[in-house]
């Protein structure tokens, strides 16, 4: 048995020394890349919100919903994303108001997700310790040292996920007037080795590919395509009521309400007027009902004196 675990390491050596004369590389943190990976997914997130029909208008952010989030990036947290939605809000043309009361609509945002994963796959024999375990067991010899990592390939890698949602309202009326729906992004960092030679790196955070940190141009490498955002669908994205239409609504509602109370004011005015009158006529004695007489309905005339009174026609019977 012993026999038999000595030839096995042997090999094992016979196997490690071409790999290690290729060369190897390794990557000891990625702070940085995923630092990187956060900050990125988040503003390809926010690019994706369409705030234009916002322009020219007083807005508010309101961040109540966000600024208990903190995340496990001590860079990366709600000060980021806020940061980012108040860039993207100036070059959108929204007017920002630092005064909720002076803000003619209301722009609430919240955070969905904000992290990481990692993936690592390997093309050979991962690193043991059981077979040394078993061997020990058996025979009762002494602890035989594990069995390293035998791979001709290996590939790990880091995705970066984030995901806002925003929606907007009527400060006054609390009409809603838009929301994004959920606006998420995902970046990648992926290292590769082969035959011991590497980290290749990769992802849409480098700008092209490098090998053990030296930029490289390989050969039949597939040109990155840009990625285009697609409109969501209408159950993620709904254009409630437009700014404009909504603004000219209440500008016409509160034109016939001021029309109404004008109206009213009139009315009151005119029935105010017309009791003052009647009182007025009650005083001088006058019956307020009686009507002075016309002009175009002379008096009948009076006979002279002497005259012998008119006598009424007969009426002459039928024959």
């Amino acid at each position: 048995m012993l026999r038999n675990i000595a030839v096995s390491l042997m090999l094992l050596g016979h196997c490690l020394v071409p790999m290690v004369l290729c060369g190897c590389g390794a990557s000891i943190q990625r702070q940085g890349t995923e630092q990187l990976l956060l900050s990125d997914s988040v503003d390809q997130a926010i690019d994706q919100l369409d705030l234009s029909g916002l322009a020219g208008r007083r807005v508010y952010l309101d961040t109540e919903y966000m600024k208990t989030f903190k995340g496990n990036n001590v860079y990366i947290n709600s000060d980021y994303i806020i940061s980012a939605l108040r860039q993207k809000m100036t070059t959108t043309g929204c007017q920002i108001e630092t005064n909720r009361t002076e803000a003619d609509y209301i722009l609430e945002a919240r955070v969905g997700a904000l992290g990481t994963d990692t993936m690592e796959v390997t093309l050979g024999i991962p690193s043991s310790n059981g077979v040394g375990a078993a061997a020990s067991a058996i025979t009762g010899a002494g602890a035989v040292p594990a069995i390293p990592e035998i791979s001709f390939g290996k590939k790990n890698g880091v995705l970066g996920v984030s995901k806002v949602v925003v929606f907007a309202y009527h400060r006054e009326t609390g009409v809603p007037v838009w929301q994004s729906g959920a606006a998420i992004a995902r970046t990648d960092a992926r290292d590769s080795w082969m035959f011991g030679i590497g980290p290749l790196t990769r992802g849409s955070v480098y700008d092209g590919v490098t090998l053990a940190g030296n930029r490289i141009n390989p050969p039949f490498a597939k040109t990155p395509k840009q990625k285009q955002v697609k409109p969501l669908s209408i159950a993620d994205r709904h254009q409630y009521v437009h700014p404009a239409v909504l603004e000219h609504q209440l500008a016409e509602a509160k034109e016939q309400k001021a029309q109404v109370e004008q109206a009213g004011h009139e009315q009151s005015s005119a029935d105010a007027s017309a009791v003052n009158t009647a009182g007025s006529a009650k005083l001088d004695g006058t019956p307020a009902s009686a009507a002075p007489p016309s002009a175009a309905s002379p008096p009948p005339p009076v006979p002279p004196a002497g005259a012998p009174p008119t006598a009424a026609p007969v009426a002459t019977p039928p024959k």
